[in-house]
């Protein structure tokens, strides 16, 4: 997918716009899978909170991929779009027992991560297969609103809970099938994530009837050119041989699993708005776009970095620009960026917008949320539309104060 196609689709749907393009998505999960290609079972669970449209999830299913959820509504989304219950692990964290329980008659996997729930989900189902997650409390990834393997994080049972966890297992005569870790994302040193897994093949060791291993996610894409990624290849070649190892220690062929998000959409997404406004202070020149931290908040939130192009004029003479949003509070994209010269009408496309872009937008100022569109065999599909002022209404309930005042 170039410019042309996307400056295309912008004219065809107009903006703001979420794109997708199926077959970065591919690209992406071949390669995954290629790079553990010496591992007989490999199993790649999707995770459903990167990007959750039924037509990318349904598109992924087709791949082959396995599903990973962290909510009941998320498990839901799975099944109507043709997962099979057994192809879906449920990774909640701090839900109720009562949601756990409603998943697990589903015949979803179950994956459990505090003690206080295994021992009360294990009382009740002790034949219900269950995997627990671990903390192997390992600071993988390099921003700390998105590393959740380390100390302090509220994720996973601690490594020095083991004896407390065998503890429970075994009073409950629990049926634990799986072990899972996930250190976060933005995982920048393999050596890291290899030392994290050290820790998980000696937790399994613990537990004598797994069927699986899950190693979670958390790989880094790039944000720019020459930007740092995680080198899946040179991954899969050394987790293969221990991995495989640990399977001959084991005495069984276990399954490797791994829960790609960020890794598989991140780059296949492009967020397109149209430019209101050029305007020139005394120091800057903003480019104001018809969208604000409402449709993209990753910058705003822990400060992530989307490239940004003019698909408008993409040969102009480049000048800086601080691209801002209609939001009434601070909602800067970018500062100072150089990017082909911007008139107003123009449309700006934002890269990496695959992952926790459109399922973390909401409806603040009372905007609409954007309209997304699947690019597949050089075609683009709409696979939502744009909210109206209908879908802002729907589940509002209108009181009539002539009766309450």
């Amino acid at each position: 997918m170039n410019n042309a196609d996307l400056l295309s689709i912008a004219k065809q749907f107009g903006g703001p716009l979420y794109v997708y393009d199926a077959e970065k998505i591919k690209f992406q999960y071949n390669r995954l899978s290629n790079a553990f290609s010496g591992v007989k079972n490999l199993k790649l669970n999707y995770a459903t909170k990167a990007l959750s449209n039924i037509s990318v999830l349904s598109y992924i299913q087709k791949l082959g991929a396995g599903l990973d959820t962290v909510s009941i509504q998320e498990v839901r989304l799975g099944l109507a779009a043709g997962f099979e219950p057994h192809t879906i692990i449920y990774t909640p964290n701090g839900v109720s027992l009562n949601e756990i329980e409603e998943v697990a008659a589903l015949g979803v996997q179950i994956n459990i991560d505090n003690l206080s729930i295994l021992e009360q989900f294990g009382s009740k189902y002790p034949k219900t297969p269950v995997c627990i997650r671990i903390n192997p409390h390992v600071m993988a990834g390099g921003n700390s609103n998105i590393s959740v393997g380390h100390i302090d994080s509220k994720f996973g049972i601690s490594i020095h809970q083991i004896p407390h966890l065998k503890r429970i297992t075994e009073n409950t005569k629990m049926n634990i099938n799986g072990i899972h870790m996930h250190t976060g994302s933005d995982i920048l040193d393999i050596d890291v994530f290899l030392h994290a897994s050290e820790i998980l093949f000696e937790t399994a060791k613990h537990f004598k009837d797994l069927s699986f291993i899950d190693f979670g996610s958390g790989f880094k894409v790039p944000y720019k050119t020459g930007d740092i990624e995680t080198n899946i290849e040179e991954l899969g070649e050394r987790l293969t041989v221990k991995f495989n190892e640990f399977c001959k220690e084991y005495g069984r062929e276990l399954t490797l699993a791994f829960e790609p998000g960020k890794f598989l959409v991140s780059e296949a997404g492009y967020f397109i708005s149209k430019v209101n406004v050029v305007k020139q202070t005394t120091s800057t020149v903003f480019a104001q776009i018809d969208s604000g931290f409402n449709h993209l908040i990753r910058p705003m939130f822990y400060g992530s970095y989307h490239e940004i192009e003019n698909i408008s004029n993409p040969e102009g003479r480049e000048r800086f620009y601080s691209v801002v949003g209609y939001i009434c509070e601070t909602d800067t994209f970018g500062s100072n960026r150089k990017i082909s010269e911007i008139n107003e009408g123009d449309f700006l496309s934002f890269k990496n917008a695959g992952a926790y872009c459109q399922t973390m937008a909401s409806n603040y100022n009372s905007r609409f949320r954007p309209a997304e569109v699947l690019w597949i065999n050089e075609e683009a599909h709409l696979i939502r539309k744009e909210e109206t002022f209908d879908d802002i209404l729907h589940n509002q309930v209108v009181l009539d104060f002539s009766e309450l005042i």
